[in-house]
């Protein structure tokens, strides 16, 4: 029924102790019949191999054995267990009713926290054991992984290194905690175990070579010293260098003490402390120590009960090694906790476990010594976040509750609209931490927007945001589109590439997709839209005028047919009849407008000019269509610049070069550097905009220069 060494310890129990296991395995046994593991074994194989770790593996007396099989019997059924309660002492039913409780606990009742998970453990287990068995059963489990489903497997080995590796740290079961790291690994990021393990495998032998060199000189010190010793030569687990390298951002070959030799020495107890440190001074003055990294549990033991003296030296081919220096005792209670002295070599020592266990449960309730690293570290570049039905996300750092609802389905996440992370409401940006329970919320109103793009991390959701954002684009063009083709015809206007073209630089589009979805979206007003388009009808009616001749006479043709007249701007542009404004300096070229003041004539503004609209609306009687001769030559116009940008060493020098080199007249410069940040003003003398806009342009081309624009006089 039993292996033969779990046969040889009931043999060796007493009469009361062989009848519970018994009995508990004939109920356990009857209530899993039917029950099969994933590869068509028995059920009943996993609770004898739970047992079997229970026994040699923590230490653990008959009764926990029992408490096993009543457990996996009663787990789906409490009344079995009710019944147990006549044949079997409490502290073996209470074990089992304690190893329930831990069972049904889901990772939507605890958020996969472990404080939390590890005070639901110990107010679960009045007995300490419950702990001891819980982590043999999920150790089994871990060995057993490649019958479960992949989801399944993800998923129990994240538990694993989130929850079990670290409880077993916390209580000194290092052999266990390393064994359950690695098989996780092994499972959370398959590619990287291998191509670690394969490493470690290929410098083996440079290893032993390694070994056997830097042991020699200390082993001579011993021998001379009379101490009696064995060697022990560990390498680090495929885990504990993955995390080393990613938390050092280092390759393989630069993790310095891939390895590590443990000195084993056998002394009396009263000797202990003297002899390992006698052994210390042996390796330092033949080696050369990192006093920064010398680890002193021998005098200050670990709360655990772990006893050790860890130092790491260098040799003279600057090689790195750390030196573990410890007794037989140590390194048995280091190895496998107390289940190293209840192995069954012929004594029991009920008392001494009693100690022991009384020693977990209070490390278990006052939080003993989890390293934080070790339960977070797998996580660094990803995290692992649960549905409310358990089942495993794993998603980038930092993701937040879109990433997670895009990566169930696209259609969630483009309806998402908050969330429920472990039972509390929460917003669309809100990050989640490995361990989360989410349950997305959604609306069938919720469309995506730009801003979604600020806070998702994950690629996938980036894309798919995207991709609807440039759908839903399309649709808001579209409908853009047909707006304005209705209303177009609807004006009886011409609706063509001209007047499409012609609406986009009045607006300042780059594309009619921009400029149909701000029509849809009623940024743009469509009765504005007709405004503009009737008045570039009548800018084209204007410039299909006969030109008029000298500077303000009116055209015969004109006068005759009653049409409306132009001013001609020649090259008397500051007569009487006509001045150019100052306000926005006119320049040949421009396109302008002529407003008639009451004491100054007719003043030129541009179109452009600040003042243009407030003319134009408030005194449409006043405005006067102009326009330049083409034959005006001879004649300079006054044009005032700006210029922003950074600061750059030579930028004055470069702008007067650019004037000069297109024969411009300067009449004023002036240039200001501060904080690192240029401001530049200069007015110059030119023929036409032609010539403006050219300076312009090379003006724009100096290094650190961000904008040129025109303004008005100095």
């Amino acid at each position: 029924m039993f292996s033969q060494r779990v046969e040889k310890i009931i043999q060796s129990s007493s009469e009361n102790e062989r009848r519970w296991i018994e009995e508990a395995y004939k109920i356990a046994e009857e209530a899993l019949s039917k029950e099969t593991r994933g590869n068509g074994m028995p059920f009943t194989d996993h609770i004898k191999a739970v047992a079997e770790i229970v026994t040699f593996e923590l230490g653990l007396m008959p009764s926990a054995i029992a408490a096993v099989f009543l457990h996996e019997a009663s787990r789906k059924d409490n009344s079995i267990l009710d019944e147990c309660k006549k044949n079997f002492p409490d502290e073996i039913v209470m074990m089992a009713a304690g190893l329930n409780k831990i069972s049904k606990i889901k990772p939507k009742d605890t958020g996969l926290q472990a404080e939390n998970y590890r005070k639901l453990i110990v107010s679960y287990s009045g007995d300490p054991r419950v702990t001891l068995i819980k982590l043999a059963d999920r150790l089994e489990v871990m060995r057993s992984l490649e019958m479960f489903t992949k989801t399944n497997q993800i998923k129990k080995s994240t538990e694993t290194l989130l929850l079990y590796a670290p409880l077993a740290h916390q209580l000194g079961l290092y052999n266990i905690k390393s064994e359950m790291e690695d098989l996780s690994f092994k499972y959370t990021d398959p590619e990287n175990f291998r191509a670690i393990t394969n490493k470690l495998k290929t410098g083996e032998q440079e290893r032993k070579r390694l070994t056997d060199i830097f042991i020699k000189p200390i082993e001579q010190g011993l021998k001379k010293a009379h101490i009696k010793y064995r060697l022990k030569s560990r390498t680090k687990t495929a885990y504990s260098i993955h995390k080393k390298m990613v938390k050092q951002q280092i390759p393989f070959e630069s993790v310095a003490d891939l390895f590590a030799i443990r000195i084993i020495i056998d002394s009396p107890p009263e000797s202990e402390q003297e002899l390992c440190w006698k052994v210390y001074s042996i390796v330092t003055e033949n080696y050369t120590p990192d006093v920064k990294r010398l680890r002193d549990w021998i005098t200050v033991p670990k709360e655990n009960g772990y006893e050790s003296l860890h130092t790491t030296v260098s040799t003279k081919d600057g090689h790195v090694i750390e030196v573990q220096i410890r007794t037989a005792r140590m390194d048995d209670v280091a190895e496998n906790g107390y289940a190293s002295h209840t192995l069954y070599k012929g004594v029991k020592s009920e008392q001494g476990l009693s100690g022991w266990l009384t020693g977990v449960k209070k490390l278990l309730e006052k939080g003993g010594s989890i390293d934080s690293s070790d339960s977070s570290s797998f996580a660094i570049n990803e995290i692992f976040v649960f549905t409310p039905e358990g089942d495993l996300r794993r998603l980038a750092a930092d993701a937040c509750v879109l990433d997670f609802a895009f990566d169930i389905h696209t259609n969630l996440g483009i309806k998402c609209s908050g969330a429920k992370i472990n039972g509390k409401p929460a917003s669309i940006r809100e990050r989640l931490k490995t361990g989360d329970v989410v349950e997305i919320m959604s609306s069938k109103n919720q469309k995506p927007s730009m801003d979604w793009l600020n806070y998702v991390v994950t690629s996938k959701a980036r894309a798919k945001i995207r991709q609807k954002l440039k759908e839903e684009t399309g649709k808001r063009a579209q409908e853009g589109r047909e707006l304005l083709e209705r209303r177009v015809s609807n004006w009886k206007i011409d609706f063509n590439d001209e007047t499409l073209g012609y609406l986009l630089k009045f607006y300042k589009f780059k594309t009619a997709s921009d400029f149909y979805v701000k029509l849809a979206e009623e940024e743009i007003d469509i009765a504005e839209v007709k405004s503009v388009l009737l008045s570039k009808d009548e800018t084209a009616e204007l410039k299909e005028q006969p030109p008029v001749s000298p500077s303000v006479q009116k055209p015969e043709k004109e006068r005759k047919g009653g049409e409306s007249d132009y001013l001609i701007i020649d090259e008397k542009v500051n007569n009487v009849g006509f001045k150019l404004s100052r306000c926005c300096n006119p320049i040949l070229g421009d396109e302008v407008f002529g407003f008639v003041t009451i004491k100054e004539g007719i003043k030129i503004h541009r179109i452009s000019c600040p003042n243009a609209a407030r003319l134009i609306d408030n005194y449409p009687y006043r405005i006067q269509r102009v326009k330049w001769r083409e034959s005006t030559s001879g004649h300079s116009f006054q044009a005032t610049l700006r210029i922003s940008g950074y600061e750059e060493a030579g930028a004055g020098q470069h702008i007067l070069e650019i004037i000069n080199s297109l024969n411009i007249s300067l009449r004023h410069f002036s240039i200001t550097e501060q904080k690192g940040k240029l401001e530049a003003r200069l007015q110059v003398a030119v023929s036409n905009n032609q010539q403006l806009d050219k300076l312009i342009f090379n003006l724009k081309k100096i290094k650190g220069v961000r904008s040129v624009g025109r303004i008005s006089n100095l």
